[in-house]
């Protein structure tokens, strides 16, 4: 499969988008860690805000990334940007209207590894960026799909059982693309997201979580 960019342009793609909504990176990234402040909450609202999140953080890579920055050198960037939308809609929906997704923290091998992925997004994905020559305004920051999907695979490693699967297919979707664009350009960090969504399905399908349901319903009461 050709890509209908070079290497070269799809860094300046990065590049025009970083220069263009700074500050956001700062205020995407504080939303994350908001994120993942509220899987240790008690709060019965506090699944409510991550979903929430999470749909914002979804359609802001929808719009204001593909729409309006990769789309000017790759047209599938609108069905991204598309399908994007339909992954922040399953979170808006299943989360936020539903309450149907609910968070919690989770021991085991399934918490490790929600852990690691999210701080793999959050710190070691800029950081081997870094390493490789990616400097900044031409990298991939927080809030590109990219490092965005690894941490919501280790945020909805984190998700109580029964999970909505909706909110997955979106998310495990771009980390198969991502995968294959990242082995044709050799973007090493983007590598990671074929390792991110192999890892959130055996581990869903291995390691189901434990029901949260019922402790919920009984403090809404």
């Amino acid at each position: 499969m050709s890509l209908p960019f070079t290497l070269e342009q799809f860094f300046m793609v990065f590049a025009r988008y970083n220069e263009s909504v700074w500050p956001m990176q700062v205020a995407l990234t504080a939303a994350a860690l908001v994120s993942v402040a509220l899987l240790f909450s008690s709060r019965v609202w506090a699944s409510r805000v991550i979903s929430f999140l999470m749909a914002l953080l979804w359609a802001w890579m929808a719009v204001a990334y593909h729409f309006a920055f990769f789309s000017s050198i790759n047209p599938a960037a609108w069905l991204f940007g598309a399908v994007f939308l339909l992954g922040s809609l399953a979170f808006a929906w299943f989360g936020v209207v539903r309450t149907d997704l609910i968070f919690r923290p989770v021991l085991g091998v399934r918490g490790i590894a929600g852990a690691t992925l999210i701080v793999f997004a959050l710190i070691l994905y800029p950081a081997i960026g870094y390493l490789v020559g990616h400097r900044y305004p031409s990298a991939p920051t927080f809030g590109l799909p990219c490092p965005t999907t690894i941490f919501t695979l280790g945020l909805l490693l984190f998700a109580a059982h029964p999970m909505p699967r909706w909110v997955l297919i979106v998310p495990i979707l771009w980390a198969a693309v991502g995968s294959l664009a990242a082995f044709q350009l050799g973007v090493l960090e983007d590598l990671a997201l074929l390792v991110a969504g192999v890892v959130a399905i055996v581990l869903m399908v291995l390691w189901p979580a434990p029901s949260q349901r019922i402790r919920i319903e009984s403090a809404d009461a």
